[in-house]
């Protein structure tokens, strides 16, 4: 069941947040700076973790922090393992195999309420009306609400419903 909802991502009341990053990321732009500062630890986590794995695009990794926040972050840019480099733009390959994994993983995990955002559109750079019907396709038949965090308002609480 998916809802398209605006306001700040960060004070929903979903048990999961999903977002795309870069295999390299800095977390230093875009949600992924929001969730920095609400969660520091996963920032140094998906670090460490980027160091010693090397994901690929396309890739998702989860993160479990205090308080029960789970945190998907969804491969959806390019990116390069070197000193230095800068995350690339997502492309619609990277976002269908990562929606593809995200669905898995929800199932998988007996998450019960999912928020993300307009996936891929900020920082990644892709049309929305491309990313939207990719978003339907894999999610859209889950029994669980998802919150589409299509409009951006900070600091206000979008209404999410069952």
């Amino acid at each position: 069941m998916i809802h398209e909802v605006a306001g700040d991502i960060l004070l929903s009341n979903a048990q999961a947040i999903a977002h795309g990053v870069a295999p390299n990321d800095h977390f230093d732009s875009g949600l992924a700076l929001g969730l920095r500062e609400k969660w520091p630890s996963m920032a140094k986590d998906f670090r460490h973790y980027a160091h010693q794995s090397h994901p690929k695009s396309g890739e998702i990794w989860m993160w479990g922090g205090t308080g029960g926040a789970r945190i998907f972050n969804l491969l959806t840019q390019e990116g390069e393992h070197t000193h230095g480099s800068k995350p690339g733009k997502a492309n619609l390959a990277n976002v269908n195999h990562c929606l593809r994994r995200l669905r898995h993983e929800i199932e998988k995990e007996g998450i019960k309420s999912l928020a993300m955002p307009a996936l891929a559109t900020g920082v990644g750079g892709l049309s929305w009306s491309d990313v939207k019907p990719l978003i339907v396709q894999h999610l859209g038949d889950l029994q669980i609400p998802i919150y589409l965090y299509v409009t951006y308002h900070a600091g206000m609480q979008a209404k999410e419903v069952a």
